[in-house]
């Protein structure tokens, strides 16, 4: 997932860009509003700061608005409620306060990010499945899945190629505090490959987690 970072402040922007590719994201940074623009036309969602040294972050926002619909997370240290209002009704996603964790926000990013897509089929070359219609097909043959089944091939399959750690797919497809056995989790993956008919198509990444092959 490629992100775009819009933040003016060095000790703000460094280790966030670090800690954000660590949590598996792309990431293009830009340090003031003029260079939003041409860096929001590739990018699957944007982080931005309201204070900018050559523009408001709000009016930048009405400009994305004006031509996108990438979904747009405010990272600010203006937790007003009015602030939060305003952001909100100009069409941002969700209003994030500084301070914050990056893995709070990694998992912010993702969630708009399913939430903006979750119309649209998504999967590899031979795996596509549909979150509306919860139907899964491989080379175009219609496969039968569980609900568990399906929640977890769906993580997967919303960015082929990348590893899944193992708690956050207990948290997403199980519950946010999870404390059950790790053999769950691996049960159902055998599942899912043996149904899918190619073992290959889910790859384990050992003492990590699972990858949905991009092929």
């Amino acid at each position: 997932m490629r992100v775009l970072l819009v933040e003016d402040d060095p000790a703000v922007a460094v280790p966030l860009v670090e800690g954000l590719k660590r949590n598996g994201l792309e990431v293009v940074h830009v340090g003031f509003a003029a260079g939003v623009a041409d860096a929001s036309h590739d990018v699957d969602v944007i982080l931005l700061d309201l204070g900018l040294p050559d523009g408001d972050g709000l009016q930048v926002l009405r400009e994305i608005r004006k031509h996108s619909d990438v979904p747009v997370i405010v990272v600010t240290a203006r937790g007003d409620e009015a602030d939060r209002v305003v952001g909100l009704e100009l069409g941002a996603d969700d209003y994030v306060v500084k301070p914050f964790s990056v893995r709070e926000l990694s998992a912010r990013i993702r969630a708009v990010s399913r939430r903006r897509r979750i119309e649209t089929p998504v999967g590899s070359g031979r795996v596509n499945v549909d979150r509306t219609r919860r139907r899964v097909t491989v080379d175009g043959q219609l496969i039968d899945l569980t609900a568990k089944e399906f929640d977890l091939l769906a993580v997967l399959a919303e960015e082929p190629g990348r590893v899944v750690g193992r708690q956050e797919l207990f948290s997403r497809v199980w519950d946010p505090v999870w404390h059950g056995t790790g053999k769950t989790l691996d049960v159902h993956v055998s599942a899912v490959r043996r149904k899918l008919g190619d073992p290959d198509l889910i790859e384990t990444v050992r003492g990590v987690g699972y990858r949905l092959s991009e092929a």
